[in-house]
């Protein structure tokens, strides 16, 4: 709606915000919840499952769009496709989705119990069984090399989601290339991502993570640098083609990496994290909103300036 009804590029701002935050109530969420009621040796396929329907959808939901902005407009295109989305989703949530947080309790009590089925986790052992949001913080960010890794991976591979979601299609609009042809280049890359993922999870539940996962990271750059390499549908598809194959096979197996090293106990206390994002959010709201002011050269701006 804030984007159907935006008269300024702050609210765009504010809308995409709001985007994040369902980002990670819903779709981060929905990994917690499938690792919660998974096995240990299988949490890559899970993963992968994951991924590969979320990452389908949207690349299906990137070239309808791309259609629909040049029917009714990108405006009401975008409202007619999200709403509809939403509602479906919130339908789907109400009759089916179950609170997953028991199972992670109960698994949490056969670690604690020593009862737990499975080979043993080597879990870092320079935290509690109950840690604060600051503890797993610093825990991932320095003190345990090995989630450190992962986690400054997780953040690097998604300057490759900003660039596809969002440069891709200026890149290839300032070369010429149609709206739904945009959709569909940048759709080959949803797809091969969103496809692979039903193999590279389960991959990694055979061979490890984290080959799939350092192959990953440079096989998805060198899919980035392709894209300045060449010209035409054809060679811009193939480029997008090996970044969502690159991504593929380190997207599910990151988590899974860091679900493998992770104590059950941390997957059923995130409730303080989400009070954190959004305490800094509106935060960091009012900070824009005192020190930031209107940029955008308007008509009446510019006569009030001269």
């Amino acid at each position: 709606m804030l984007v159907y009804f935006a008269p300024w590029w702050s609210w765009i701002v504010a809308a995409t915000v709001l985007l994040g935050i369902n980002q990670g109530l819903t779709w981060s969420m929905t990994q917690t919840s499938k690792l919660d009621i998974t096995r240990a040796d299988q949490r890559g396929l899970t993963i992968g499952l994951n991924e590969f329907s979320g990452y389908v959808g949207l690349a299906l939901a990137g070239i309808i769009t791309a259609y629909l902005a040049t029917m009714p407009g990108p405006r009401s295109g975008l409202l007619l496709f999200g709403m509809t989305t939403i509602l479906l989703a919130m339908l789907l949530t109400l009759l089916w989705v179950k609170d997953t947080l028991p199972w992670a309790k109960s698994e949490a009590a056969k670690h604690i119990a020593g009862i737990s089925s499975g080979p043993l986790a080597r879990f870092p052992t320079n935290i509690g069984a109950q840690p604060t949001t600051w503890e797993v913080f610093t825990l991932v960010s320095w003190r345990d090399k090995r989630l450190a890794a992962i986690s400054q991976a997780g953040l690097v591979e998604k300057f490759v989601d900003a660039l596809v979601w969002v440069f891709y299609p200026v890149f290839l609009y300032q070369r010429g290339i149609s709206l739904p042809d945009i959709g569909w280049i940048v759709g080959v890359y949803g797809f091969v991502w969103g496809g692979s993922q039903f193999f590279t999870g389960k991959l990694s539940d055979h061979i490890g993570r984290y080959i799939p996962n350092v192959l990953g990271m440079w096989i998805c750059g060198a899919g980035v640098a392709l894209m300045l390499l060449g010209e035409g549908m054809a060679w811009w598809s193939l480029s997008a083609a090996v970044s969502g194959f690159g991504m593929a096979l380190l997207y599910p197996n990151l988590s899974a990496a860091v679900a493998d090293i992770s104590h059950p106990n941390w997957r059923g206390s995130v409730e303080a994290a989400f009070w954190f994002v959004v305490v800094s959010m509106f935060l960091s709201g009012g900070i824009l909103w005192v020190f930031g002011e209107e940029t955008h050269p308007r008509p009446d701006t510019a006569t009030a300036a001269a």
